[in-house]
């Protein structure tokens, strides 16, 4: 059912700058990343476990950060606040799902892509059935997200209600108060295993798919982190993880 897509090519590597601490004899440096922790299971608050935001884009981060010798410090925010957080020395990387496009790529460097999926309508009225029946509906959509320019794009002619949370935009899908919502299939997973009621369409799209991590530009620790991260994706072990937290339930 999904996709985790291998791309190949080490990148070389370079000497890291720009990090959040500076080293003192033996103390590690600390790379802060800047995520929206509203994403499971890519980034997540797991409430049964201290509220500790936990998820598969945390996993691959501490693993990468780890062998590049760092501690690694996590900072949450609303996600339209990601890249601007990173381009003012904030946060030093963004892993949030995010997928690359033109537009972005225009204020961050990206990593290869680690994870492939697909975009979905979700709605509870299963007459909507395609991209058509969406004129003069209110969709929703996260702030900032591929799914917002999605939905501008594909569907002109429906009214978009733009809010920061995932839980906020079904929430409002559940109280009937939109029609439908664009959401990634990984994401819609958990909520369509939750309520039978939910039914979903596949996007098409044109372009780069897929999440990436994010770097400000010319910034030498998007390399380095790029090795490693592929070194996860050839040994298989992003599969893995993929495994491990796409078959999770959420603990919400």
């Amino acid at each position: 059912m999904k996709k985790w897509v291998i791309t190949g090519g080490l990148v070389a590597s370079a000497l890291l700058a720009g990090c959040s601490q500076e080293t003192t004899g033996e103390e590690k440096k600390t790379l802060v990343m800047g995520t929206s922790a509203d994403y499971f299971p890519y980034e997540f608050v797991d409430t049964a476990n201290g509220d500790e935001i936990v998820g598969f884009d945390i996993e691959i981060a501490e693993t990468v950060t780890e062998r590049l010798g760092y501690e690694l410090k996590i900072e949450d925010m609303d996600f339209g606040s990601l890249l601007g957080a990173l381009n003012a020395g904030r946060v030093d990387f963004v892993m949030a799902g995010m997928t690359p496009t033109e537009e972005r790529k225009e204020n961050a460097a990206f990593s290869d892509i680690y994870l492939s999926a697909t975009n979905l309508v979700m709605t509870k009225d299963e007459s909507l059935e395609s991209i058509e029946a969406l004129a003069g509906k209110k969709i929703g959509v996260q702030t900032a997200s591929i799914q917002e320019n999605i939905a501008k794009d594909q569907a002109p002619d429906a009214e978009l209600v733009s809010l920061n949370k995932i839980p906020e935009i079904v929430q409002e899908l559940n109280t009937g108060r939109i029609d439908a919502m664009v959401i990634e299939d990984t994401v819609a997973q958990k909520y369509l295993d939750q309520d039978a009621g939910l039914y979903t369409f596949a996007l098409k799209e044109d372009g780069e798919k897929g999440s990436a991590a994010a770097f400000k530009l010319e910034d030498d620790l998007r390399d380095q982190f790029n090795e490693e991260l592929n070194k996860m994706i050839d040994s298989g072990e992003i599969d893995k993880l993929a495994k491990k937290w796409f078959s999770m339930e959420p603990t919400e």
